[in-house]
């Protein structure tokens, strides 16, 4: 019998055009043989559609064209089962559109890849590919990760982190730790991706404007030292708590002269090596980009060694993608940061192996299932007699009782 795999993708966040393409990518990829593939179009308003339309690429040129060619769905747990239902079912037409067996979500950034639509997953208690709620959560809060990275003594840049709103009450604090850094600087809003609202300052009044602009996307904004002269260096991740293992390298190369690999580059790029999904989207892989990466091997087999330790201290699961940088005189590597749900699921790292695209969403489902059946024997409840003691006078002194 085939499962029935629903692939969640769109989102309100500004990655919402890149996550439809890395979804086509891997619904393309998917075995129809062993799974009925079920589209599930998260709009920018976080409402959800499912129909036949979300099949075409060319339909997502209007997107409120192809809402309307869709049926705008509710996705419930009833009597067990996680079942996809119209919003508004006609008199005579049907109550729900299938079950859910496995949800697969490719959703890039806020509001998805953030733990999100995880948490959603949880509550519906359906089994989910990729990161749980947590390792979500952390992987897309920078601050939160490099907190995490330092103290498990992973080489990162130096850094700090300040509320947007702290550079109108704190601006001489601020640049006085800009200074300690030494210009040139990176900023970043802490949880968003895709290059969006990251800007390198060279000066006070670069810096003030770039922090400026970051903060418009994150409450959070993140300054770091630049590493240069600089080399972008990525591994994927595939696997669990119980084992994971790691890609070989890609370096990542610029479109442009500019410092930073802009949202351009990652997305309208000319990749030089990496094979090309049947899908005339591509997302991710049409990044510039040498795979494998020119390193020697003792520099190859450290950043593979850092991706599987930077994997496991995040509790991160199912494919991601850990970026690095490296300073190309001192060969210094350090962890930039990890990107739970990549574009194009990183299918191209691991495309030379043994592991082509479908194998890849095989692992991904298989590892969602080994997930749920192993949460199935935990204990997350426990059955005491606490309301049928419970009154009214008794409760006037259960004042801080939880512990």
């Amino acid at each position: 019998m085939k499962l029935n795999i629903a692939v969640f993708f769109g989102g309100e966040s500004v990655e919402h055009e890149v996550s439809i393409i890395s979804a086509r990518q891997a619904m393309d990829a998917m075995d129809s043989e062993k799974y009925n593939i079920i589209p599930v179009y998260v709009a920018k308003d976080r409402r959800m559609y499912c129909g036949d339309a979300l099949n075409d690429m060319k339909n997502f040129k209007d997107l409120d064209a192809l809402k309307n060619q869709c049926t705008q769905v509710n996705i419930a747990n009833i009597e067990g089962k996680t079942v996809i239902q119209p919003i508004k079912a006609g008199l005579f037409g049907k109550k729900d559109l299938g079950t859910i067996d496995v949800a697969v979500p490719v959703m890039h950034g806020t509001n998805g890849e953030d733990g999100t639509i995880q948490g959603f997953f949880e509550m519906l208690k359906v089994p989910y590919a990729g990161c749980d709620l947590y390792g979500a959560a952390v992987g897309q809060d920078k601050v939160l990760q490099k907190h995490i990275l330092n103290d498990s003594d992973l080489p990162i840049t130096k850094w700090f982190w300040a509320y947007g709103y702290e550079i109108d009450e704190h601006q001489d604090e601020i640049l006085d730790k800009v200074h300690k850094l030494i210009y040139p600087v990176i900023l970043k809003p802490s949880r968003t991706g895709s290059s969006v609202g990251i800007a390198i300052a060279h000066n006070d009044e670069e810096y003030l404007a770039c922090f400026e602009d970051a903060r418009q996307y994150d409450a959070k904004v993140i300054t770091e030292k630049v590493v240069k002269p600089m080399r972008e260096i990525n591994c994927s991740v595939l696997g669990d708590e119980t084992g994971a293992k790691a890609s070989v390298l890609e370096e990542v190369g610029h479109g442009s002269s500019d410092e930073l690999l802009s949202y351009q580059d990652k997305y309208q790029g000319g990749g030089k090596s990496a094979k090309q999904p049947s899908s005339g989207s591509k997302g991710m892989a049409s990044t510039a980009r040498i795979v494998p990466a020119p390193l020697d091997d003792s520099i190859t087999k450290q950043i593979q060694s850092y991706a599987l330790q930077t994997f496991r201290a995040l509790g991160a699961s199912g494919v991601c993608r850990i970026d690095f940088l490296m300073d190309d005189e001192t060969k210094k590597v350090y962890v930039n940061e990890i990107n739970t749900i990549p574009g194009s699921l990183a299918f191209y790292l691991w495309q030379d192996t043994d592991l082509d695209f479908k194998s890849l969403m095989d692992r991904l489902i298989n590892l969602a299932l080994e997930r749920e059946r192993r949460r199935s024997r935990m204990t997350f409840s426990y059955d005491t007699n606490l309301l049928a003691t419970y009154s009214e006078t008794s409760a006037k002194g259960a004042k801080g009782a939880k512990r």
